[in-house]
């Protein structure tokens, strides 16, 4: 498990790139007073150390004193700030943005009030350019404030105008607020819970999403309320594994930014969760075709200017290209061959440690887990799903879920007997208090206590039997989600014939591929 630091100061300086860092402390010299060259200190002393240690910094660092610590953190961690506020972004519309009402308020003061209304309309245009209404609304307020009080014009009806323009911006604002409100509850719900685990919770999410959906969203075609319309409907068709209609609005997601191509360097971290939702999609329907096509665009995007611009956009690229890059593997049945992703996954991880929520990083070991377990390689397999099962069970608790069913059956094929009797009833209670027990799983279950007492040829009868049962619900759309997380099915397969899960995976994959050519012939 990558250690991580909650000091707000350790992680903006381990942030820094060695521009910013040169930057500052140019920033402080031209500044200098003795307190200040204590933060220098300060700054240096944080910049060498791997994690977060106030022991270790006071005892290397004599001339920092405790009782002084917590001001020189304040003091240092403004001056970093004021150090990065100077540094102009070019590609940044936000920050140009903010820097033009800046510079219109700058010029309202001194009394030039014509100054000040030609940067706001050059704020008003940029806005409407780049669709940043609250910035649009934010000109538009500052300007009935100038017209208000000051005889500036004498364009006939401008009070009107004005007014019909705040009230336009107002609601598409207001309308883009409710749907990435119910965007992000849904959001939030999937994270917390997975997939929609029975009727009451799909009744549940249906009930929530037709409640809170706002009326008449076709008359709203500004790119930010598309977009969130997009986000809502792809999150309610994933959580009620509706894939179809997942894909579909996923794909609508990222067709709005292949419109409008320079909304990719104005809202980057959207494009990019777009099109890693775009490539899951491809993934679980199985599109092999379209997911490799998918996965070169983004490939390529992971070069590009935008998706390097900023330490967010480099780990946000990162995470969702690895991910993509694993399910390749899952998709071909190539396990070997995806594990020599491993180890630089690893490093990105703890590169980016003090960026990466633990939601990712439990993604990844949880996928690297499966290919280790798909390779024969149970051990390795059983390390990465512990990783899992020893953090604190505070979000997907499908994962966790999931995660100890796997950790179960790789005992199972290690012939651990002696610890499967305890996991059984472990791993039971533990998915029946998270309520996570479906019918596959409760057969799952019952198979394992039942292959104690088989002979080897009792054993491959009773996987085929097990086999032909879980069969029957892979239709289900609420038994379907077992095993979109876990392939039992392959893994059954591989018992009866005596071959590895990727050997059956790889045959699979081969059909269908086989299936694919000849109906395009």
């Amino acid at each position: 498990m990558p250690k991580r630091s909650t000091d707000e100061l350790f992680q903006l300086i381990k942030s820094l790139e060695k521009a910013e860092k040169r930057n500052f402390k140019l920033f402080v010299q031209r500044n200098a007073t003795t307190p200040d060259m204590k933060t220098v200190q300060l700054f240096d002393a944080l910049d060498k150390l791997e994690d977060y240690d106030e022991e270790a910094l006071l005892k290397k660092n004599p001339d920092i004193k405790k009782q002084q610590l917590s001001n020189l953190k304040a003091a240092l961690y403004r001056q970093i700030m004021a150090s990065l506020r100077i540094l102009k972004d070019d590609n940044n519309i936000q920050l140009q943005l903010h820097e033009l009402m800046d510079y219109a308020r700058i010029l309202y003061n001194k009394g030039l009030y014509l100054q000040s209304l030609k940067t706001l309309d050059r704020i008003k245009q940029d806005a409407k350019t780049y669709h940043q209404l609250t910035y649009w609304l934010q000109a538009l307020m500052f300007e009935k404030k100038i017209e208000a009080l000051y005889i500036t014009r004498s364009i006939e009806n401008r009070a009107e105008i004005l007014s019909k323009e705040v009230a336009d911006i107002t609601d598409r604002i207001t309308m883009i607020g409710r749907l990435s409100n119910l965007s992000l509850q849904l959001y939030s719900w999937y994270i917390k819970m997975g997939h929609a685990r029975d009727e009451k919770e799909r009744i549940a999410v249906k009930a929530f999403f037709e409640s809170n959906l706002p009326k008449n969203t076709e008359h709203y075609y500004t790119f930010y309320a598309r977009h969130y319309l997009y986000e809502c409907y792809a999150w309610y068709g994933f959580i009620l594994q509706d894939l179809l209609m997942y894909y579909r609005y996923c794909q609508k997601w990222v067709d709005a930014f292949e419109k409008e191509p320079y909304m990719k360097g104005v809202d980057t971290q959207l494009y990019i969760k777009g099109m890693h939702n775009l490539l899951n999609a491809h993934f679980v329907l199985l599109n092999y075709d379209k997911f490799n096509c998918t996965l070169k665009q983004f490939e390529a995007f992971y070069q590009s200017k935008e998706a390097n611009s900023n330490d967010n956009n480099r780990t946000q690229s990162f995470i969702y290209l690895y991910v993509a890059k694993l399910n390749k593997h899952f998709l071909e049945g190539s396990f070997t061959e995806g594990l020599k992703l491993v180890p630089e996954i690893e490093n990105k991880i703890q590169e980016y440690r003090l960026k990466m929520d633990r939601h990712r990083v439990l993604v990844f070991y949880y996928k690297i887990a499966c290919l280790y377990f798909g390779s024969g390689d149970n051990e390795k397999a059983i390390e990465y799903l512990n990783r899992i099962i020893n953090w604190k069970v505070d979000l997907r608790t499908d994962l966790q879920c999931y995660s100890r069913l796997l950790h179960l059956i790789a005992h199972y094929e290690l012939g651990n007997y002696d610890l499967l009797e305890y996991l059984i009833k472990s791993v039971y209670r533990f998915m029946a208090k998270m309520q996570n027990l479906s019918v596959v799983e409760e057969e799952i279950f019952r198979f394992l206590r039942k292959s104690f007492h088989l002979d080897k040829k009792q054993v491959k009868t009773a996987f085929t039997a097990l086999k032909n049962k879980l069969e029957k619900y892979k239709d289900n759309p609420l038994e379907s989600r077992s095993f979109m997380y876990l392939d039992i099915i392959s893994w059954l397969e591989s018992k009866i014939k005596n071959v590895p899960v990727q050997e059956i995976m790889r045959q699979k994959f081969q059909k269908a591929q086989q299936d694919t050519r000849a109906k395009q012939v």
